[in-house]
């Protein structure tokens, strides 16, 4: 099974709520952060680093010698990363998504693949399971490619046949905040989705949105109200009114705020919050088994 532990806004608590599940988690299990922009699972998790590749998007190399500035490439590429100025065609590397489509459209061959990179792959092994994030280049904003290409490694080196996703075990992903094409590329592929809000009006806020944005993908989700206490019961009520399950209630601690700050895991210091995550645990499971029963139906 795959879980996706997102959020609308940042700051609510993903990655404590994805390093607790991590350590309370039986059987096999795969941890990946692709919150690439600013991951920090591993900061909890502590993986003993394996492997550190470097991930390229493909993009075009021109040859001026071969180009008769048709433009067609140009007129193909709908994020505008190719123009054609006068005689002078221009590309502009930040913009190329690696579509390939100007390679293939080019009549004369004038383009060839090249490389540009976006970030770096980390794999490790934590006490937990393996350990994968990615990590984007500074000043990088393309961060979805990195997302996919760390996906993919997830799934080469842990695919089995038969098994459900072609995945062996479970997997956790500690998503990007927000309801952006990077959230939503994050959760896209998982079986259940996490929603960990804050009982604030912002919390509010910024939950009502990530629910409407991923209640497209027909998957089930779940709220997991963390520190609870410091505000009202506004996110309580719209997920009565919605029918948003609430898998989870954190209540606000300072003591799990100081074991947080020293890169503890709060489920491992606190024991009065390992009981939540084990049911918490058993909420995730149980709504997919429930989702597959009803698929098959």
């Amino acid at each position: 099974m795959i879980f996706a532990v997102a959020s609308g806004k940042g700051g609510t608590g993903k990655t404590t709520v994805t390093a607790s599940l991590a350590a309370i988690w039986e059987g096999p299990l795969t941890l990946v952060d692709l919150d690439v922009e600013e991951p920090n699972l591993h900061l909890f998790l502590k993986p003993e680093v394996a492997r550190e590749t470097a991930a390229m998007l493909e993009v075009p190399v021109h040859d001026s010698e071969k180009c008769t500035l048709c433009g067609e490439c140009a007129t193909f590429c709908q994020y505008k990363a190719l123009a054609i100025m006068g005689k002078t065609m221009l590309f502009y590397p930040e913009m190329c998504h690696g579509c390939g489509g100007c390679l293939k459209i080019c009549p004369e061959s004038a383009l060839s693949p090249g490389g540009r990179e976006l970030g770096q792959i980390v794999e490790g092994q934590t006490e937990f399971g393996r350990f994968v994030m990615g990590r984007l280049r500074v000043g990088e904003a393309m961060s979805p490619p990195l997302m996919q290409q760390v996906k993919q490694r997830v799934k080469e080196q842990t695919s089995h046949a038969g098994m459900p996703n072609g995945v062996l075990g479970d997997v956790l992903i500690d998503a990007p905040p927000g309801v952006s094409c990077p959230a939503m590329h994050a959760v896209m592929d998982a079986d259940a989705i996490l929603l960990v809000t804050e009982p604030t009006p912002f919390g509010l806020y910024d939950f009502r949105l990530a629910v409407e944005a991923f209640s497209g993908l027909k998957k089930p989700m779940g709220a997991v109200i963390n520190r609870v206490g410091i505000g009202d019961q506004g996110v309580d009520d719209y997920c009565r009114a919605t029918g948003i399950p609430i898998w989870a209630h954190i209540p606000n601690s300072i003591l799990a705020a100081k074991a947080y700050s020293r890169g503890e895991i709060v489920a491992r210091e606190l024991p009065e919050l390992k009981m939540i995550f084990q049911e918490l645990k058993e909420r995730m499971r149980a709504a997919v088994t429930v989702s597959r029963e009803v698929e098959r139906a």
